[in-house]
């Protein structure tokens, strides 16, 4: 349910590293399944600078709305337009189709201060 190739905040988003120096992020598994059913997903424009642990977004459910955190500091360069046609792929596919944010980070070895996946097991299961 948590995939040991990524990291996660305490907010319930994931980030994945890829091979060009970039980040992905979306929300966790655990947060799609508390929200219920995303009908509507609004996300950062490509370019935009956003700060470590500051809102960048949004997801609603047929529950409520909850903002997106952005797990590293960093300038936008991809976002997930295909949410906007079918943001139910975040509650089927969170870890994969799902995702909502590509962006350069400012601060690469910010990553390494993002919990685990088993720290991240830990607080969720404590929840």
């Amino acid at each position: 349910m948590y995939p040991e190739e990524l990291r996660y905040t305490a907010e319930h988003e994931w980030v994945r590293a890829t091979e060009s120096g970039t980040v992905v992020f979306g929300i966790t598994h655990f947060a799609q399944e508390s929200l219920g059913d995303i009908v509507y997903v609004s996300l950062p424009a490509v370019g935009d600078v956003v700060g470590a642990g500051g809102a960048c977004g949004e997801v609603e459910s047929t529950k409520s709305v909850s903002d997106v955190y952005a797990p590293v500091g960093g300038t936008v360069v991809a976002v997930n337009d295909a949410l906007d046609a079918a943001p139910e792929t975040v509650n089927s596919d969170p870890y994969g189709n799902g995702w909502l944010v590509e962006l350069t980070p400012a601060d690469a070895a910010a990553l390494d201060s993002l919990l685990t996946p088993g720290e991240y097991r830990a607080l969720v299961e404590k929840a």
